[in-house]
């Protein structure tokens, strides 16, 4: 061989060599963003692991939370059936109580209200305190008419309670049918 394909030759030995230390070196950079990818992965999972979990113990505060509250309303039906009755029993003692002649019947009367109340009591069932006089809030009672109010201080305030409101637990399951002032 001459000497000109023994240079050509040793160029493309060299550029063969060349070429395979770049292969090498691209394996090994792959190698090193796998390394990388595989360590994303694992923190990418552990983040969903904790996302996922912090979302589970969300969801079960959540239904602690809805159990109770339906505990605690779960006579709501019951209770607004026997609002009636109650108002029956109000009505019937505060026309006892004009009549003198029977207070043997009042106090019967009185005593199964009170035993009535005091058990829906018990349960969760409590009377809206409205008097005359109150300012009028939409949120927390029903306004079933308006009339000239009969002094200056009473506009826009309660004038009479026609029915009385109550409410189980936190929540109203009956709103105070009020007369205002206008």
């Amino acid at each position: 061989m001459s000497k000109k394909e023994d240079i050509i030759e040793e160029q493309t030995v060299n550029e063969q060599e060349n070429a395979q230390i770049e292969d090498n070196q691209e394996v090994e950079v792959e190698i090193v963003k796998e390394e990388l990818t595989s360590e994303e992965i694992i923190q990418a999972e552990k983040d969903k692991f904790l996302r996922l979990f912090a979302e589970f113990e969300n969801y079960k505060k959540r239904t602690s939370k809805e159990r109770i509250e339906l505990f605690k309303t779960a006579g709501q039906e019951l209770m607004t059936s026997l609002l009636p009755v109650v108002d029956d029993f109000e009505r019937a003692l505060a026309h006892i109580e004009e009549d003198t002649e029977a207070e043997e019947v009042r106090k019967g009367v009185l005593l199964i209200y009170q035993k009535l109340y005091n058990t829906l009591e018990q349960k969760g069932l409590s009377k809206i305190e409205t008097k005359q006089g109150d300012v009028f809030n939409a949120e927390f009672h029903e306004a079933i008419t308006q009339i000239p109010a009969p002094t200056e201080d009473l506009k826009g305030k309660i004038i009479d309670c026609v029915e009385s409101g109550y409410q189980l637990g936190t929540k109203i399951i009956r709103y105070p049918k009020v007369i205002i002032g206008q």
